[in-house]
């Protein structure tokens, strides 16, 4: 077993670390008390703290790591492109390394004639794409598309947009005042979700900008999933009635559900996608919206125009990360990364439902590619059983972190089959241990 983090030379850099640094959704008062790891460096699928124990990354450092740590060639692209520049606008100028991953981007996404503007993070390109949704209607004359469908249990993360458009939790309420009211669907937790967004669309078309959805699964709402067959039927209403739609493949985007992009399995070519997370293989910040050509030809006009998308960000196209993210994009094809997601969610499957559903206390298991969401039982709320677990895995070698009373399994797409059996056999020891007690 690894020995707890927080003691030893960690324990010292985690009193350290919270003298200084304030972590997002983390009670700062009891930071110390749940025992941070403290990460000094990585080798293939493992971190490694400051005291020499290792852990196993099997939530891929929040969903982004996707090929694993201290990738050769990876590495080496960030050292090329340091050589050259770091880093130059992307306001009225450009970037040859910008330039060649965009190309390479436009070649695979599920757009028509695609488009591409980046920012730096998830929820800053799902803010992109509502502003650019709003606008287009206002550059066409349009009025009174001012609103936006989303989900129940969505999430689209933290900007007061994407606040927005997501669906509340993680202690959001006291930005209500905030969020600007949408219409909302059920979560995908509800099997007529698809068909009554489908049926809102066609009722308030009128005063819909788009609809935004998470292709598949619903990774913060823990892992709820919904089948491909209703998201054509909600595409093709959203065509009918000219309301576009927004993909936010942020969490489900570079392989993580078996194909490079959700979007692909449900069949749609959104007007809007929005990329992030793991675009980079985790290496550096980087996110797009990608526009289909007709969205993008709605903001051309004279210059100056009022049809300009005055928007952008100072780190927007980063040279360094777009030179990883090529590079990145060409791993997954070099080393079949795709068709490693669909052996080991099999196996993670057969694993999880011989040796962990049978388990006291677990609930539901939803297995998509590799993300998984494993829903626990306990017989009180405050006893923090998805915690508990977590914390006994980290405790065994095995870094996880849960979404309330859900554990959340999100291993590198590169992940082996050693590692799955591993991940499996600690969770099962760590639900067992927290049940039991």
């Amino acid at each position: 077993m690894t020995q707890a983090p927080g003691g030893g030379t960690a324990g010292r850099w985690a009193k350290r670390d919270a003298s200084v640094v304030w972590h997002g959704f983390t009670q700062m008062s009891s930071y110390l008390d749940d025992a941070p790891v403290v990460v000094e460096r990585a080798e293939g699928h493992e971190l490694i703290d400051v005291d020499g124990n290792r852990y196993l990354d099997a939530i891929s450092s929040l969903w982004v790591n996707t090929v694993g740590h201290r990738v050769p060639e990876l590495d080496e692209a960030l050292r090329r492109q340091l050589d050259l520049v770091a880093h130059s606008t992307m306001l009225g100028n450009t970037n040859r390394v910008v330039v060649e991953f965009a190309e390479a981007l436009a070649s695979v996404v599920p757009v028509d004639r695609p488009h591409v503007l980046f920012a730096s993070d998830g929820a800053a390109a799902v803010e992109q794409a509502l502003r650019i949704a709003f606008q287009l209607w206002a550059n066409r004359g349009v009025e009174g598309r001012t609103s936006y469908l989303a989900f129940g249990g969505a999430y689209h993360g933290d900007t007061v947009g994407a606040l927005s458009v997501g669906a509340g939790g993680f202690g959001t309420e006291v930005f209500d005042p905030l969020r600007f009211p949408v219409l909302r669907a059920p979560g995908f937790d509800d099997p007529s979700c698809l068909d009554v967004a489908a049926a809102m669309v066609a009722e308030h078309a009128h005063e819909l900008a788009a609809v935004v959805v998470e292709p598949l699964v619903q990774g913060a709402a823990g892992m709820q999933m919904a089948g491909p067959e209703g998201f054509c039927e909600l595409a093709e209403v959203c065509r009918r009635h000219e309301v576009l739609l927004i993909c936010d493949e942020v969490a489900t985007g570079f392989g993580r559900t078996g194909t490079l992009f959700a979007s692909e399995q449900c069949g749609l070519r959104p007007d809007l996608l929005c990329l992030g997370k793991g675009i980079t293989g985790g290496y550096l910040p980087l996110s797009a919206a990608v526009a289909a050509g007709h969205v993008f030809d709605a903001f051309l006009g004279p210059d100056p125009s009022p049809r300009t998308l005055h928007h952008g960000h100072s780190y927007g196209g980063n040279a360094l990360a777009a030179a990883v993210a090529l590079r990145h994009l060409q791993l997954l094809e070099e080393r079949r990364v795709l068709a490693n997601v669909g052996v080991r969610s099999a196996q993670l499957a057969r694993l999880l439902s011989a040796g962990v559903a049978p388990l006291p206390g677990v609930g539901d298991i939803r297995v998509k590619g590799l993300m998984v969401g494993i829903d626990l039982d306990p017989p009180g709320p405050a006893m923090r059983w998805g915690r508990r677990v977590c914390a006994a895995a980290v405790r065994r070698g095995v870094l996880l972190r849960p979404l309330g009373d859900v554990v959340v399994l999100m291993p590198p797409l590169t992940v082996t089959a050693g590692e799955i059996e591993r991940i499996v056999a600690v969770l099962g020891q760590a639900i067992a241990e927290v049940t039991a007690s």
